[in-house]
């Protein structure tokens, strides 16, 4: 035997619907009229049990006031609470990234709750499409998500940077986390090229000076070498 009450409440229209129902090996067996207060039953082996709870007028009274009047106000309790826990919005860490200087500027969000988040570029602070390329959202490993939105810019001259702008925002909501594109706040793992001609310039004279202090070194040993034999020789023979 399994047992389900409860009620059901539509916000909307106020209207409330509650129930009361038994069944038996997974086929109702006895579910209660609210309207009629009687069991119904599809079961003729319930019959009996119907007529009995039928005449229990008390019982049916306290089943009516609980699923029509405690059941509902118990439901818009946890409703409240529930919506409370899901409005505590999370705000979001905002950063713009780019890969490499030609690549696009990727205005990127992560750490914000709950999912329903919109967020675009604009210019002069009109949203704009072209050459936008939003992402969708993505869980994190904490139950947070994340959003990229792409922005192309290699028709944007420098000095236009200042007209653009990255905007997030949470649904149904008017507050914006508004991030300006300024080159200096922008986020890279690019390292700028060495500069080769300095590079070989910096060898050439590396190796130049080595040649020049070498050949000194080969100078002076030449130049030394005959002195040294002949002093040498004068020691070995005093009398020659």
């Amino acid at each position: 035997m399994q047992r389900m009450n409860g009620c059901e409440w539509n916000d909307e229209t106020g209207e409330i619907n509650g129930f009361n129902l038994y069944s038996y090996d997974g086929e109702d067996f006895l579910t209660l009229d609210l309207q009629t207060l009687t069991w119904i039953t599809p079961k003729p082996q319930a019959v009996l049990t119907k007529l009995r709870w039928d005449a229990q007028k008390d019982r049916l009274k306290l089943n009516k006031n609980f699923l029509g009047h405690r059941c509902p106000e118990f439901l818009k309790e946890y409703l409240q609470y529930g919506r409370s826990f899901l409005q505590a919005a999370v705000l979001p860490s905002v950063s713009l990234l780019q890969k490499t200087p030609s690549s696009a500027i990727s205005c990127h969000a992560t750490g914000f709750y709950p999912d329903r988040a919109v967020m675009f570029w604009r210019k002069d602070g009109e949203e704009i499409h072209e050459g936008v390329d939003p992402g969708e959202i993505l869980p994190n490993n904490d139950g947070t998500f994340q959003l990229s939105v792409d922005l192309k810019l290699s028709s944007v001259t420098p000095e236009d940077w200042q007209r653009y702008d990255c905007v997030f925002q949470f649904s149904g909501v008017n507050e914006y986390i508004i991030t300006k594109l300024d080159k200096t706040a922008i986020r890279t793992n690019w390292e700028k090229p060495t500069d080769m001609g300095t590079f070989i310039g910096a060898a050439v004279i590396v190796l130049a000076f080595t040649i020049i202090t070498a050949v000194t070194f080969l100078t002076y040993i030449n130049k030394k070498s005959p002195d040294d034999g002949s002093e040498q020789s004068e020691r070995l023979n005093p009398q020659s």
